[in-house]
């Protein structure tokens, strides 16, 4: 099995190595560094994983380097990684949003073996969903790995573009906050009907549940499902309507397009 390293232990990096243990993953070949102790020595301590300060040794250590860190700082972190050791048989794989191949090849070398994924938060319970990309140069050994690695924690869809990656950022990478979103809003109103904190929250999250639950072991179409619940004049209708005249779907888009936007601004920053 291949070593593998995580720079940063921001919320990205700790929910895959996370859900990679849980999965079964062997914790001694699981590193990860972050500049301030806390958030890395806990999950060296919940986990048994190796942690340290010093990305040098950890990129040493590994096989497989799993970039999490801020994307202003990757090519700097990159610039560190490749000026200090041998990168020619490790793999790249950065987590990083707005931050492109061409921008990593730049410090790491055009040689060098990168792949990037947008993975989202569930992935910490197995329940991930990860947009992959890779250019033709990278061997189908090292794709599998990364498919394997990625695959422990959730869903893998390798997309034919880079540029696709910013498409998943806005559905699957961002995606689980609209959900909060709603399912907070839908919270809020319940305890204003006199449901308390606890129970307003449990009638949400298990119906949340329940509704992902029915559109993943349905072949139906999503609008067919929402059809089902739905009997004209009645109370979901009532509700429908009125998601309908608050203009829900030219929401759900436009706020969509403000994070690709976002993710496509961040990329050219960092040029």
């Amino acid at each position: 099995m291949k070593k593998v390293a995580f720079i940063g232990a921001g919320n990205m990096n700790s929910c895959i190595l996370v859900g990679m243990v849980n999965q079964g993953f062997n914790a001694q070949d699981i590193m990860v560094t972050n500049p301030s102790a806390p958030k890395r020595e806990a999950l060296a301590e919940q986990y048994g994983i190796h942690q340290s300060s010093d990305n040098i040794a950890a990129a040493n250590f590994a096989d497989v380097i799993v970039l999490g860190v801020k994307p202003h700082l990757i090519k700097q972190v990159c610039a560190e990684i490749a000026s200090q050791i041998d990168i020619t048989n490790k793999c790249f794989i950065s987590v990083a949003a707005g931050v492109s191949l061409a921008q990593m090849h730049s410090v790491l070398g055009k040689s060098a073996t990168i792949i990037r994924c947008m993975p989202n938060t569930p992935s910490q319970l197995g329940l991930g969903m990860t947009g992959m990309f890779a250019d033709a140069s990278i061997k189908s050994n090292i794709k599998e790995f990364a498919d394997q690695l990625l695959a422990s924690v959730g869903k893998v869809h390798w997309v034919a573009n880079e540029e696709e990656i910013d498409n998943l950022i806005t559905v699957s990478g961002s995606g689980p906050a609209y959900f909060f979103a709603f399912m907070e809003a839908m919270q809020r109103q319940a305890m204003a009907f006199g449901f308390s904190e606890q129970t307003a929250r449990e009638l949400v999250q298990q119906t949340a549940l329940g509704a992902a639950q029915m559109v993943v072991q349905n072949q139906d179409d999503i609008s067919t499902l929402r059809e089902n619940v739905t009997s004209k004049g009645g109370t979901t209708h009532a509700a429908l309507m009125t998601f309908k005249e608050g203009g829900l779907d030219t929401l759900v888009s436009d706020a969509m397009k403000a994070c690709k936007a976002r993710a496509i601004e961040i990329t050219e920053s960092n040029n």
